[in-house]
């Protein structure tokens, strides 16, 4: 079963589409405008899901993993008021 996404365009944008979708020949507006939102999903998830991009990047995450570093009095003072926080709210550990 297919489902169905309705959506309102100008007239431009429509004329601009249907122009693309010819150029690239597209048997219908409907197949090109499918294709490319599906071409762009697909990018979108593929650049959003590779956080660490780089070897660096990994190796830096890597050892802050293995070597975190102390926590300094601002950390310190920052958990202790999430535990007050939660104290005075009723949140249990």
């Amino acid at each position: 079963m297919n489902d169905r996404i309705d959506v309102r365009i100008s007239k431009e944008q429509k004329e601009l589409i249907k122009l693309a979708s010819e150029l690239r020949g597209f048997k219908s507006l409907s197949e090109f405008i499918v294709f490319c939102v599906n071409a762009e999903a697909k990018r979108i998830i593929k650049e959003n899901d590779n956080v660490l991009k780089t070897i660096d990047d990994k190796r830096i995450f890597l050892d802050a993993l293995l070597n975190p570093p102390v926590p300094n009095d601002k950390l310190r003072e920052a958990q202790l008021k999430y535990l007050k926080f939660n104290k005075a709210n009723g949140v249990s550990d």
